[in-house]
């Protein structure tokens, strides 16, 4: 069975569903990405920062569950129902 990881990481060149000043946004077969676009965050992932941008891009995650993975490209904030 393949690692979330790796599925993540064979969706993250597919073309963005939107862009917001902290977030790459993609829709994957496992739920929404969001990649980080600055850079290190702070002791937690930005979460909170994720959902109110979510709202830019016509994404409500106030109720989806959240995990995030450290991938290739970056900290992917990863959320699914």
């Amino acid at each position: 069975m393949e690692s979330i990881v790796t599925q993540l990481e064979d969706s993250l060149s597919q073309s963005p569903i939107g862009e917001t000043e902290n977030f790459t946004w993609l829709a994957t077969p496992i739920g929404i990405a969001a990649i980080c676009r600055v850079g290190e965050p702070s002791k937690s992932p930005p979460f909170e920062d994720a959902v109110r941008e979510g709202i830019e891009v016509s994404i409500d995650l106030s109720r989806e569950e959240r995990e995030f993975h450290q991938t290739t490209k970056g900290l992917v904030l990863l959320f699914y129902s």
